[in-house]
């Protein structure tokens, strides 16, 4: 009597569980990177609410915010230069754009593009 076979082989294991364990790997590599961004829009979002409650302390102002709090949450990347701040009418316009990279094997690397944008002032958008 011919029996059916049952259950995966350990080679169907071994070729399910690799691209399992590869994307399990780069979740692990890119969650700081996650984290620091929470961090960098976490600044932006206290930064509006801030800026709320002191009025226009111009861009000098906002820079030192801005730094303040990124030494709070431990920011090395991006810095305070690489914040674009600008003029938009009676508002400004707070912007973090950036590029952040996670190393997965030897040179392979993972690029993830961040962009953040609050406007401060009159026109703020809730």
């Amino acid at each position: 009597m011919r029996t059916k076979q049952r259950g995966v082989t350990l080679i169907g294991w071994i070729v399910l569980l690799i691209p399992v364990a590869i994307v399990g790997y780069a979740g692990i590599r890119l969650a700081p990177v996650y984290l620091n961004y929470m961090k960098v829009a976490k600044t932006l979002e206290s930064l509006k609410s801030e800026y709320k409650e002191s009025g226009d302390s111009g861009l000098a102002g906002i820079r030192t915010s801005i730094e303040k709090n990124f030494d709070i949450q431990s920011v090395d990347y991006p810095t305070v230069k690489d914040i674009k701040i600008t003029r938009d009418g009676r508002s400004w316009l707070v912007e973090a754009a950036y590029d952040d990279q996670a190393p997965l094997f030897a040179n392979v690397f993972i690029l993830v593009t961040f962009d953040k944008t609050v406007r401060l002032g009159a026109q703020s958008l809730d």
